[in-house]
């Protein structure tokens, strides 16, 4: 009897001791699967928090847990209003992640937790004294809505709409046709666009342009200087075909969520990768990495005055005045995924495109420079033979959902042919043709797995166009 006790008590030390040691470890050193965790529940709540004024705890389980990996289910959130701030720990106590938000431009993911990290963000925005909002949208606020019964009801239809759907706004020849939100999301809630971001980006990039800032331009960054990287130009990175080794796996702890999460300079980070093919016979990869990189190069060209371009450049001329266009927080717009603003904002640059860069006898973006952003990127061919990604950072097919890769995910819908498609995680679209004056903004929290195309919705919504 006195062994037995003797083993059960040395058991029961060795579990205490390998307990004690576990938690020491998570306390010291959290392994990188949980620090991206505990970053990006510290990210979503604060921009959510402090951008669109939603409320935290909802947040973090509705962005948060409800779509995410397991182990977010058991991260706890504090929010500081008074420091601008929200961190989070797993199980309360565990990998902290810290964001910081910034007026004017958003939250900032801080994994040291040292705001002394932060760049210098006294700069203040100006306002926008040309808008008027009483004029007619898209020049002002003011909605005539013009939305037939056909139409209302395709825009009810749960199964087109898709689920977790938190805005929809129909634009046709210039004026919105219709419109519909989510529950608790409305015209003046500002979303996050997700990848729609590097279309935006790649705009300001169009329209800061010159004859000596050129699509052909080369030695783009210090740090590729003497170095065979020096010979990626600006149009390779705008099509992903720089030859950069990128992972863009969100599955796992890779390229893209280091740089989204683990990182404070995620152009730095982004600069960093080596080639692995050739340049000018380089592979189509998709890169979020590419985009920031682009963010840096536009910022560089600017100087200190690159923290107003996007307002200069796009937001007051198209009247965006919901738009925030986050910064790491090194100061480099986050080009590759954090735009916040109503769907009704993302609606006016989505007229902007289908307008071919101009806005009311402007030209915001250079001539030609549309033509340019939907040409098809040369090594981003389909198996079924067409190129599916343009040069300017949009797309030529609409959501994949579930189908299969070998088959087109448009096939069978009807769309024009000069459809292209903005597209964002989660389920965030904007479908745009010249040809049908159309624009269709579809936002929510639709993850890829659950299988949701808006192309059905947009196919129906063309079949309800007024002649």
């Amino acid at each position: 009897m006195q062994r037995v006790k003797s083993a059960i008590k040395w058991t029961v030390s060795a579990v205490v001791l390998v307990l004690i040691g576990a938690v020491g470890f998570l306390l010291i050193s959290p392994p990188d699967l949980l620090r991206v965790g505990t970053n990006y529940a510290a990210k979503i709540v604060c921009s959510n928090v402090f951008i669109a004024d939603r409320d935290p705890k909802l947040v973090l389980r509705e962005d948060v847990q409800a779509p995410g990996h397991p182990l977010l289910r058991y991260v706890q959130i504090d929010v500081d209003r008074d420091q601008q701030q929200v961190e989070a720990r797993l199980l309360g106590i565990f990998a902290t992640g810290t964001a910081v938000y910034r007026e004017g431009f958003g939250c900032a993911s801080l994994p040291s937790g040292e705001r002394s990290n932060l760049a210098d963000t006294t700069l203040k925005r100006p306002a926008f004294d040309q808008f008027d909002p009483n004029a007619i949208w898209p020049l002002g606020d003011k909605v005539i809505q013009t939305q037939s019964d056909r139409l209302q009801d395709l825009l009810d239809n749960s199964a087109l709409r898709g689920p977790n759907m938190r805005a929809i706004v129909v634009v046709h020849k210039g004026r919105i046709i219709g419109e519909r939100y989510g529950d608790g999301f409305d015209a003046k809630t500002p979303l996050i666009g997700w990848s729609m971001t590097k279309t935006v980006n790649a705009a300001l990039i169009g329209a800061l342009l010159t004859e000596d800032f050129t699509l052909n331009r080369t030695d783009l960054l210090s740090n590729w200087h003497n170095d065979t990287r020096a010979n990626i130009s600006l149009k390779m990175l705008m099509g992903m075909e720089s030859g950069l080794a990128w992972n863009e796996d969100y599955g796992d702890v890779s390229d893209v969520t280091r740089m989204l999460y683990l990182t404070e300079d995620a152009a730095a980070f982004a600069a960093e990768k080596p080639l692995q093919d050739d340049i000018g016979n380089a592979k189509f990869e998709y890169s979020s990495g590419t985009s920031v990189i682009l963010s840096r190069i536009w910022q560089n060209q600017l100087g200190k005055n690159s923290i107003f371009w996007p307002d200069r450049a796009l937001f007051e001329p198209l009247g965006m005045r919901s738009a925030v266009f986050e910064t790491d927080a090194s100061g480099t717009f986050m080009g590759s995924s954090y735009l916040y603003a109503t769907a009704q904002d993302w609606a006016r640059f989505g007229l902007l495109l289908a307008s071919g860069g101009k806005w009311y006898g402007n030209d915001i973006l250079p001539e030609t420079y549309y033509d340019f952003m939907v040409s098809p990127t040369p090594k981003s061919v389909t198996p079924w033979g067409e190129n599916e990604y343009g040069q300017g950072q949009v797309w030529l097919n609409g959501p994949r959902g579930q189908t299969p890769d070998q088959l087109d995910p448009d096939a069978s819908f009807g769309l024009p042919d000069d459809m292209i498609w903005m597209s964002g995680h989660d389920g965030q679209s904007i479908a745009i043709s010249q040809e049908a004056e159309l624009v269709v903004v579809r936002m929510g929290l639709t993850p890829s797995r659950w299988g949701y195309k808006p192309q059905p919705l947009v196919a129906a919504i063309l079949e309800a166009l007024p002649e």
